[in-house]
């Protein structure tokens, strides 16, 4: 039978992976994103490893699914059994590949503040090969395989052992030219402009414009238009293009700020009470190449442009 080997009756491995993904995220669509594949592809792959097992493994509700019985019963083994697998493939790897350093990361940390930065730690360290993963949902570091995790949540609830990289402070930004153009001089004339948003999370309402909207009294303020974002370097990108105003996250964009490609309409900023901490997992934490790249990130985070604020259009 496929996919057997020896007294083993095993499915084949890449049902169980597209399974293990899907039974994490509770969805096809970003199972199939993270192993690549197509989201017909994940469900048939599931549908193969049902048949196989001769059960269902979820539920297909509208526009949801969730495990069944029998999906909770297999979800943990199959975790189990694929992370003892990758850690031994790792191990055996690991004297026959260059030293490695793998960061997760959320994109817009990515793009806008590490990534312009790293040719500096490359050029220092030509045998160090960096691995980036830019995604913002929350990667489980000794699961996944990640050494360095660089996280942008509330200073308060930062995890035990993590270090503080620097926090932020948020102000309005747009083009040079869209500034020149509009009829923006105070901060109630947003309401005349297109506001560039991060797409909505239910759990945080003022991760986005709300804090700094409420700082302003302006909390109720019905904007011309919306254009929403997935990912906030893309919506800088939008705001650097002209397409909107956005909110300006300090240090992220103080690049874009000095080259003026960015301008901030107004003097006034807020502190946010989010910031980027820094996590290393205990597998890794006796590297030389971690270690050094932690110490690169750390020095980077300390100087001076990483904590500069918004260049202000007007006073």
């Amino acid at each position: 039978m496929a996919g057997d080997s020896g007294p083993w009756r095993l499915p084949p491995l890449e049902t169980l992976v597209a399974f293990e993904a899907a039974a994490r995220h509770l969805s096809f669509t970003r199972a199939a994103e993270e192993i690549s594949r197509t989201q017909s592809a994940v469900s048939r792959q599931i549908q193969t490893l049902e048949e196989r097992l001769g059960v269902p493994l979820f539920h297909r509700l509208h526009r949801a699914i969730a495990l069944t019985d029998a999906g909770v019963a297999l979800q943990q083994s199959v975790r189990d059994a694929l992370g003892t697998i990758d850690r031994a493939t790792r191990a055996i790897r690991r004297d026959e590949t260059p030293r490695t350093v793998v960061v997760t990361t959320t994109a817009g940390f990515a793009g806008l503040w590490l990534i312009p930065r790293l040719s500096a730690f490359v050029a220092a360290h030509p045998g160090v090969d960096v691995r980036i993963s830019a995604v913002n949902t929350l990667a489980h570091l000794e699961r996944d395989g990640i050494d360095v995790a660089v996280r942008y949540q509330p200073t308060a609830t930062a995890p035990h052992g993590s270090v503080p990289l620097f926090g932020e402070s948020v102000s309005p930004v747009c083009s040079p030219r869209l500034l020149k153009s509009s009829r923006i001089a105070v901060p109630g004339d947003l309401a005349r402009a297109t506001l560039l948003r991060m797409e909505e999370d239910p759990a945080d309402p003022l991760q986005d414009w709300g804090l700094w909207l409420q700082a302003m009294h302006l909390a109720d303020l019905r904007p011309a238009g919306v254009v929403r974002f997935s990912s906030y370097d893309q919506l800088v990108q939008a705001a650097v293009a002209g397409q909107g105003v956005a909110l300006g996250r300090t240090p992220l964009i103080a690049s874009l700020l000095r080259s003026k490609r960015l301008v901030a309409p107004f003097a006034a900023t807020v502190a946010s009470p989010r910031g980027y901490v820094l996590i290393v997992s205990a597998a890794a934490s006796t590297k030389p190449e971690v270690t050094a790249f932690v110490d690169w990130i750390r020095c980077e985070a300390r100087a001076p442009d990483s904590g500069r604020r918004p260049d202000r259009a007007r006073a």
